[in-house]
This record gives C-alpha cells, structure tokens and sequence, in this order.
C-alpha cells in the first residue's frame, strides 16, 4: 500500500509517541516471542490522535523458511515477515488515513535499523509506506533492553532515526 504524505514536523523536528500501554504490549509481545523476532503495527488516524489500531503481527517466517529456505534463508530468530492477512489489515487502514507505526524486535542485538530492515520497508527503492514510522525493539536474553525509531527521510533516501517515547 501507498500511504500519503505525513507532515512529520513537530517543534522542527520528526518524532512518534506510543501510549506508555501499547509499549507495554509490545514489550511483552517481544519478550514472549523470544527467542524469535516479533512484529506488529500501531496504526493512528492522522488528525485523531485517539483513534488508534494496535494490531500484533504473526511472524511466518518460519514457515517461509521450511517452504524454500534458498529463498528465505533466516528463521524468526533472525528475522520477522508479516502475514499476508496482518498486511492486508495494515494496508486497509493506511487507506483510510491511518499513519503505521511497524515494530519488529532484534533478538540478543541492537536496536538498529538494519540493511535487512530497509529491503523489507522498501519495494523498488521507494519506501511501501512513506509515511511509516518503523519500531526495532532490542531483546537480550529474553527482556528488552532498548527500543529506537526510524522514518524515511525523502532528501537522504535513507532510513533515519527519530526521537521516540512511550507517554
């Protein structure tokens, strides 16, 4: 899906809140899915703060990966593929005006935004939700330990990080 156009500016600067409950949910959502990577969406209504979707993802990369593991090498431990039902869910609410925050978690590494991250987020060099805030959640050991946030940045053509908190 092709989402418009997001004004990201707030005080100057690109950032993306959670509510303290939905990190919450992802946290335990990433805790509980360790040893493999998570992944899900919180999708908000642009200009309605308050209407917001929180929507956990199943990671089917495993079954990916046991149908043609040439072409899907990594299991869930080292990486996350939403389903297509969860994808169509995403894409119906962009449609409707919803700015999607995607989060996934990084299992015993860093909250980073990695090359990996990047080829999923875009198709044909361009960004599949241009308005999408992307959420890596660091989990060692079983407990999350940090949590940092990226968006695309059209004068870079990169994924940039952004400040993030859960309020």
């Amino acid at each position: 899906g092709r989402g418009r156009s997001f004004d990201y500016s707030r005080h100057g600067r690109r950032e993306m809140s959670v509510t303290a409950q939905e990190f919450k949910r992802i946290v335990a959502q990433a805790e509980g899915e360790y040893p493999n990577e998570c992944c899900g969406a919180v999708l908000v209504k642009d200009g309605s703060p308050a209407d917001r979707v929180f929507l956990p993802c199943g990671n089917i990369q495993d079954e990916l990966h046991a149908r043609e593991p040439e072409r899907y090498p990594r299991t869930a431990r080292t990486a996350y593929h939403i389903g297509p039902d969860d994808f169509r869910a995403i894409d119906e609410r962009v449609a409707k005006g919803y700015r999607p925050l995607i989060y996934h978690s990084h299992i015993d590494a860093g909250a980073y935004f990695s090359e990996t991250d990047k080829r999923i987020a875009l198709f044909e060099g361009e960004p599949l939700y241009p308005n999408a805030i992307y959420l890596v959640v660091s989990v060692l050991e079983g407990k999350v330990a940090d949590a940092n946030a990226f968006a695309w940045d059209p004068e870079q053509r990169d994924f940039r990080p952004i400040p993030f908190r859960a309020d």
